[in-house]
């Protein structure tokens, strides 16, 4: 019997996204479900109802001894969701790579530019810092949670917007989560921090021993 790990992927993105990520965990001998879904189509909540359950079931077939989850950006806000109702089954671990945790600064700014919403979806907007922010709204869930946010940013002009290090999309305050086990920032960037090799690595470890490895020195 083998330990199943459930990916989410992020906003606007979909399954392809986890490959590099799906891959890794199969060479380490986890069973995974890389599970996509319509992130521009409907709310978080809507999303989180209709993908976590489908995922589930598809996991639980497997007849694993755990279930894990390893969530990219808004796929840990559907996580959080889900779990506000739900236990984290056969107790599991969860990581979450680069999560808009307390809202994402950036989103504030780009949701007044016309056709946003109608572009990228109802659930982008509920991700911004505001009193409408639905990670914000989010009661603390009882699972043993990493969180891997990065400090690599391609676009140096958008600073003044964070206050604080960021990965380009999400700061590194806002990442963090007031329950979370363990906590680790890397240079990497919201894009592709789910196909870095290092961040894969910390990954492992978390799923293994509910912590981050050790930092040298």
């Amino acid at each position: 019997m083998t330990e199943a790990v459930i990916l989410l992927h992020g906003l606007g993105r979909s399954a392809v996204a986890m490959l590099p990520m799906a891959w890794r965990l199969r060479r380490a001998g986890y069973t995974v479900i890389n599970q996509g879904y319509p992130s521009r189509r409907h709310s978080v909540q809507a999303l989180a109802n209709q993908t976590l359950p489908m995922a589930l079931e598809k996991a639980q077939a497997t007849s694993p001894t755990k279930i894990h989850f390893v969530t990219h950006s808004m796929g840990g806000i559907l996580l959080r969701c889900w779990l506000q109702l739900h236990p984290l089954p056969r107790p599991g671990r969860a990581v979450m790579l680069a999560p808009p945790n307390q809202g994402s600064e950036l989103v504030d700014h780009v949701r007044r530019i016309p056709l946003f919403e109608k572009i990228m979806g109802p659930a982008s907007v509920q991700l911004g810092t505001g009193d409408d922010s639905v990670p914000r709204q989010l009661a603390p869930v009882d699972a043993e949670i990493g969180v891997i946010t990065g400090t690599r940013r391609y676009s140096p002009w958008l600073d003044p917007l964070f206050g604080d290090q960021h990965d380009g999309k999400v700061s590194v305050h806002s990442a963090r989560l007031a329950e979370m086990t363990d906590f680790r920032v890397m240079d990497v960037g919201h894009t592709f921090i789910m196909a870095d090799s290092a961040v894969t690595q910390e990954v492992l470890h978390f799923l293994r021993h509910g912590c981050f490895m050790p930092s040298a020195g």
